[in-house]
């Protein structure tokens, strides 16, 4: 706790915490009864894939609270069920203080494989659930003038992510939601924010790394909601990305942007001449940071706008043998762009359900657009269904054209009204219209897209989703869920030549008419929005996953800026009251470390640099933090574990260290000489149990890195066989700026107690160094360790006795995990990017077995029973497809003797240093191979 603040209390504070039943929300709900609120722990009690149901989950966060002396209850509904949360809540203690919208499930597909149930599920549970239970506490808060919200976003949320289109929508809906919540409780001191948390979770457990998951554990996201939440806390519409300790802030950066004249020049070739203006987010500075709609002068630049002369432009971007749909396309916006894009060639299809009165009589709108077009001379149809039957829109198009190309989402309805006063169906009708109709519609022609390689969607944001506003909590959540919707298809599509965008206009519409005086709409014209739109569907375009703000001839290009943050130490616990002294720090965007973060990858890695910092102050402080008490962790040993394995399991292991049809003794198991290479003796370690956290000072385990290998075998490994394994720590040392710790898994077989083989892993853990020299600190002799296994093993300078090279297979990661070592570092993309690294990388034990191969064949003959001890150094990663050229030389010392070492050919860079293998009789080498 921060020695200049109050413990920051919540009693007589009641909280409401939705999937409190583990991860985050039992993290929230165990933080806060401690610190004196009443909880209401609400769980349905399913899977993250919203499967089943059951109370327990709840019940055993409550019975931990109540064991801990604090007051909770628990809620088994439906977060679509919110009034029942809320009136448990109330029943039990007659008031809601906090609501802590945090439940949540994963519907994870491919766009193309996404259905309509993936898309409604998510949407539930995030976006309508946090709806439903903020909506039924609203007027409790508002009556006792206090109330406090929180709404969880993610990463994908606000940068979008692949195979998370659902997801990614409902995520940034919730951020919208939020900033005009907090528009509309501010007068009634109800506060609202949003944060997109990096945390372990019942959801993030399954496709996270145990030591990443180590370092984002929940408990580092609480004391941020708590400090949002408390009543000393004044934020409000802020949004705050989280993680590993660090806390950044968000708002809205602008590029300066380009005003056009208001005259027939105005055309998407005219936006395309000056589109590196647009987009220019370095121009001297001159960039701005809108905070609220007020923040543009919108008449201004229109005047400005037409005091210009004739806009420069190049060659006219034509759309001959395109087919467009214009969703909502029966007046302003859509009419604008149905009838542009007409004009430059396109077949345009006029989506749009509604009618006017013409002459006294009700003609379809869409009608009256197509007729426009044709007398003009272009070719439309109109089309006059619901764009939640999407399907029928692409289905007109495909009837009458026989293609798609473009997609511009643009229908929607207003039902404005203070939240207090809007019903579920106002709710209802504005989420389908706009989100869910851009969702069914961009469905239904992501399949032509996708086979024909090409193909563009232009969804329709607004100022509303950006910033939020007053009455208007339904249409800024359905604006903001869009652009998570439209970030994801950029990301998604750009395999298949697909670009989507969006853009936040302000013009005059069927829509606005109702809201704005007719003189401004007039000066707002939708054709002074139009031409960015040709620009954008125009194939000469690159750019996808932007956002851009138009309007009155002015067009600007806009993205999420986060601030440096803070990154708190996480070698001990972070408090409310640490982040109450650094709030001025984490919300400050002039100290010149604010950056615009591209993608998930570039978030996330950004927030565990602070897990993986080496900063001096930060590793001293863990050093302070205790000492080791090296007797009672020599003392440790583990209590024997069975590790059973059979044929199988030792020829999978040959071949995940690289042995061939030619290898027929290590994998086929009907070979007189059938036998386990020697390594295997790694793998029980992946069924152990160990755990240094008991014996050493806290620390965090993205500090740990595997330094060393070793293996002894006393005798030939079993090709089937039943161990028992124990583990020990048999070696701690100082290093300075960190300490290295060695642990001994000791295999005996479970029917003789005799000893098959032993082996040592030595890890270096940063900033747990300097403990040998602290007051009290005890040194004692460390347990036996055969001398193997303490040997520097230089390596000559001389030319090498032989070398081996055998090029991996870009699938050998693939085949080595199934030996045991399931880290998705080495198989999953998206979580080698995590860990800092382009492609997956291959497990080091795996180059390891490899190396060991490699000796055996130039050192014994090919006789994997001679081998006795193998060490080695690990120095750099190895990718899957490299070559491994190990490189050996006799030991002058021990004629039984080879050192060696491995070079990645590719890159010239040693992956296993300083290592040695010791044989039962003296080495003959044998010349170069390549395997």
């Amino acid at each position: 706790m921060s020695s200049s603040t109050p413990e920051l209390r919540f009693d007589n504070r009641v909280v409401i915490v939705s999937g409190a039943g583990g991860g985050l929300g039992k993290a929230y709900s165990l933080f806060f009864a401690s610190r004196g609120a009443k909880v209401v722990v609400n769980d349905l009690g399913s899977g993250l894939k919203g499967e089943g149901s059951s109370a327990s989950a709840a019940d055993l966060v409550v019975d931990e609270i109540k064991k801990a002396g604090g007051e909770a209850i628990a809620d088994y509904n439906n977060v679509l069920e919110g009034e029942k949360i809320v009136e448990k809540a109330m029943k039990a203690y007659g008031r809601i203080d906090i609501i802590i919208n945090n439940a949540g499930i994963l519907r994870d597909k491919s766009f193309k494989s996404m259905t309509d149930k993936d898309w409604d599920d998510v949407m539930n549970v995030h976006l309508h659930g946090a709806y439903k239970i903020t909506k039924a506490a609203w007027p409790i808060m508002r009556k006792q003038k206090y109330g406090r919200v929180i709404m969880t976003s993610s990463a994908a949320g606000i940068y979008g992510n692949f195979g998370q289109a659902n997801y990614a929508a409902a995520k940034q809906a919730l951020i919208g939601f939020s900033n005009s919540l907090a528009y509309e409780g501010f007068k009634y001191n109800i506060l609202s924010n949003a944060i997109a948390p990096l945390a372990a979770s019942r959801m993030t457990a399954t496709v996270m790394p145990k030591e990443i998951l180590e370092a984002l554990k929940p408990e580092f996201i609480a004391p941020l909601v708590a400090f949002l939440t408390h009543e000393k806390c004044k934020q409000t519409g802020g949004l705050f990305e989280i993680g590993a300790g660090k806390i950044t802030a968000h708002r809205w950066q602008g590029t300066e942007g380009v005003v056009f004249k208001a005259d027939e020049s105005f055309t998407p070739a005219a936006v395309k001449a000056r589109f590196d203006e647009i987009d220019n987010f370095d121009n001297n500075g001159r960039v701005y940071y809108p905070a609220s709609m007020k923040d543009n002068d919108w008449l201004g630049k229109l005047e400005e706008a037409k005091g210009l002369s004739t806009n420069a432009k190049g060659e006219e971007l034509r759309f001959d043998g395109k087919v467009a749909i214009v969703s909502g396309a029966g007046n302003g916006l859509g009419r604008a762009y149905a009838l542009m894009l007409a004009r430059f060639g396109a077949q345009v299809v006029v989506n749009d359900l509604g009618a006017v009165e013409r002459d006294g009589r009700e003609v379809r709108a869409a009608d009256l657009v197509v007729d426009e077009i044709k007398r003009a001379g272009g070719q439309a149809v109109a089309n006059y269904d619901s764009v939640e039957d999407g399907e029928k829109l692409v289905e007109t198009a495909i009837k009458a054209f026989g293609r798609i190309d473009i997609v511009i989402n643009n229908a929607g309805i207003l039902r404005d009204k203070a939240f207090a006063n809007a019903t579920a169906q106002d709710w209802d009708l504005v989420y389908r219209v706009h989100l869910r109709g851009t969702f069914r519609v961009s469905k239904a022609a992501w399949p032509y897209f996708v086979k024909q390689k090409s193909g563009v969607i232009i969804n329709t944001n607004s100022a509303v989703g950006m910033f939020g506003n007053f009455g208007q909590t339904n249409y800024a959540a359905a604006k903001a869920g869009i652009q998570g919707f439209t970030n994801t298809l950029a990301i998604e599509g750009a395999k298949y030549g697909i670009r989507a965008n969006a853009i936040a206009p302000n013009a005059g519409t069927a829509m606005t008419a109702t809201i704005m005086p007719a003189e401004i709409v007039e000066m707002l014209k939708p054709e002074y929005v139009a031409p960015l739109i040709g620009y954008l569907a125009h194939d000469s375009t690159p750019h996808t996953g932007k956002l851009f703000q138009v309007g009155s001839c002015w067009v600007s290009e806009v993205r999420r800026q986060r601030s440096g943050g803070v990154g708190f130490p996480l070698t001990k616990p972070i408090t409310p009251e640490d982040i109450a002294a650094r709030w001025s720090d984490i919300n400050n965007f002039d100290d010149g470390r604010a950056h615009f973060a591209a993608n998930t990858r570039q978030s996330s890695a950004e927030l565990l640099e602070n897990a993986n910092s080496s900063n001096d102050n930060e590793e001293e402080a863990a050093a302070d933090e205790d000492t080791v008490d090296l007797a009672r962790a020599y003392a440790s040993k583990s209590e024997p574990q069975p590790f059973d394995y059979t044929k199988r399991d030792v020829t999978l292991y040959a071949l995940g260290i690289g042995a061939s049809r030619k290898d027929l003794k290590l994998v086929y198991e009907n070979s007189d000489d059938f036998q386990t290479f020697p390594t295997y003796a790694v793998i029980p370690a992946f069924h152990s149990r160990m755990n240094l956290t008991d014996y050493l000072p806290p620390f965090n385990p993205m500090m740990l890195l595997h330094g060393e290998q070793f293996i002894e075998i006393h005798r030939p490994i079993p090709t089937e066989g039943r161990l028992l394994c124990t583990t020990q720590i048999v070696d701690i040392q100082d290093k300075g700026k960190g300490l290295t710790a060695t642990v001994r898994l000791t295999m005996t077989d479970r029917q003789t107690s005799a000893v098959v083989a032993i082996s040592e892993s030595t890890s270096f853990i940063r900033g747990l160094g300097g403990f040998s020299r602290k007051p009290g600190f005890k040194a004692i002799s460390a347990p036996k360790r055969p001398a193997a296994a303490t040997a520097a093993n230089a390596i000559p300078s001389r030319a090498p006795d032989a070398v081996v090279a055998q090029k991996t297979s870009e699938e050998q990661a693939l085949v080595y995990r199934l030996s045991g070592d399931y880290n998705p570092l080495h198989i999953d993309p998206e979580m080698s990017k995590l860990g800092g690294f382009k492609t997956p990388i291959l497990h080091g034990l795996c180059t390891f077995g490899y190396a060991a191969r490699h000796v055996v064949r130039a050192a014994a003959n090919d006789e994997p029973m001679r081998l006795k001890s193998v060490k080695a150094r690990f120095s750099a990663p190895v990718l899957p497809g490299e070559t491994l050229e190990t490189s050996i030389w006799a030991d002058p010392k021990n004629p039984s003797a080879v050192v060696f070492q491995v070079r990645v050919v590719e890159r010239d860079v040693i992956a296993i240093s300083n290592a040695a293998a010791v044989f039962s009789a003296p080495v003959t080498i044998s010349g170069s191979a390549k395997l």
